[in-house]
């Protein structure tokens, strides 16, 4: 059989989505690449697996739109939606498992990324008004530790030098007497012998386990120095609003501490909403202020937008949609700024990257782009000197202690110096 595959949404979809496509391949199933949504010629696949996101009502539009689109192109080609879609079909037994709530990571490990995508959890029991997600995912089921190691192992022995850590909320993780942080400290011991490897840490939701994180963190060199705040807002009455559980001044308490410990080279994100029902001027002013006085460098800002069946679809003292626009592109702006301050930072300086396909780009541990001129071992851990910066990307000459070939024109990258 042929069979193709059309994900949207989270890391987690995506890993759960490499999972599935691996199992596949193991079976003897031919995968098709649809090169996005486009046909292609002469090779129709027999089966496109879709797995959608319905995080938000636009989110779950687009993935309707694209199935449409699908069925028209295909007209002769099952297509099946799985995951976070409402009425999704389960995609059957093994190989074609869905992975479901429960996770299931057992079986052939992905081998279409750089950087492998580890599942370690599923499901939430948040309560926050404006999201649907524990609807669709479930309660929190976490993957048993022995399982984790099994695959984490299986991972390194493929060649993967960078481990994602991925779930519907990390933080919750907890099995045979594990919570996040002590199983960071087992992967980073896993990954530092024999050959390097490093860990990443997925999106955190703000919680007490975060402190602990820190600890593990700091002993451990080989897990990246970014961290991703499930955050949302930096006003505590909206926090509120939302049904969060914490208040602005643990997330304040968390990142001094976090940049105090870890040092200037931490890379600080957080998912952030605009326009939430009820914000004001000042709680749109103070979640700004927030993110400048901690300097993060990596946003993901979403206008709100209802979601059918979320307590805040109905609430009162809704905003237009232009503010909540306004306020997004103003937090995106800040955050380029910010990004790119961050990525100066590093200039001159050694860095280690994960090689992507191509060879010629990667990723920092401090999840800055960088480019060179290569080629270099794709899922190779490189050391780079960044010797210009442009934008957030760092661009870099491979660092062996001889002379370098640059990434471009001597003169060119001179000018890019001066100009900073």
């Amino acid at each position: 059989m042929k069979a193709a595959f059309v994900t949207f949404g989270c890391r987690l979809n995506r890993a759960e989505s490499l999972d599935l496509e691996a199992r596949y391949r193991a079976a003897g199933h031919e995968i098709i690449d649809l090169g996005g949504l486009r046909p292609v010629a002469d090779n129709i696949p027999d089966l496109i697996l879709v797995r959608g996101c319905s995080v938000t009502a636009k989110a779950q539009r687009d993935c309707e739109k694209a199935i449409a689109h699908l069925r028209t192109r295909f007209p002769t080609t099952e297509i099946r939606p799985i995951g976070c879609l409402p009425n999704a079909q389960s995609a059957g037994t093994t190989p074609a498992s869905s992975m479901g709530t429960v996770p299931q990571i057992q079986g052939p490990v992905p081998m279409q990324t750089s950087r492998a995508y580890l599942k370690i959890q599923d499901g939430c029991n948040g309560k926050c008004a404006f999201c649907i997600v524990p609807h669709f995912r479930g309660s929190p089921v976490s993957v048993p530790f022995r399982e984790i190691m099994v695959r984490t192992k299986a991972f390194l022995e493929a060649g993967y030098r960078e481990i994602v850590l991925t779930g519907c909320n990390i933080s919750l993780y907890k099995s045979d007497g594990h919570n996040l942080a002590s199983l960071l400290g087992v992967l980073a011991e896993l990954g530092a012998d024999p050959v390097p490897a490093r860990i990443r840490i997925g999106s955190l939701e703000p919680g007490r386990v975060c402190e602990a994180v820190l600890d593990v963190m700091e002993k451990h060199p080989n897990i990246c120095r970014f961290l991703h705040l499930s955050l949302q807002s930096g006003s505590n009455r909206i926090l509120k609003r939302m049904n969060r559980p914490y208040e602005i001044t643990w997330a304040e308490r968390f990142c001094t501490m976090a940049r105090e410990r870890l040092g200037p080279d931490l890379a600080l994100g957080a998912d952030v909403i605009t326009g939430f029902p009820g914000e004001t001027d000042e709680d749109f002013e103070a979640t700004r202020a927030f993110l400048v006085r901690h300097a993060f460098s990596n946003l993901h800002v979403f206008p709100y937008s209802e979601r059918p069946g979320t307590p805040a679809a109905t609430m009162d003292s809704a905003l237009p949609r232009a503010v909540r626009l306004v306020r997004a592109r103003n937090l995106t702006a800040l955050g380029r700024v910010q990004r790119a301050a961050f990525a100066q930072t590093f200039l001159g300086r050694e860095v280690d990257v994960c090689v992507e396909r191509g060879g010629e780009h990667g990723w920092t541990d401090a999840y800055l782009p960088c480019k060179w001129k290569g080629p270099a071992e794709r899922r190779s851990l490189v050391r780079m000197r960044a010797i210009a910066v442009d934008g957030d990307t760092l661009l870099a000459s491979a660092f062996n202690g001889s002379d370098p070939a640059l990434f471009a024109d001597r003169q060119v990258v001179a000018r890019r110096v001066e100009a900073i």
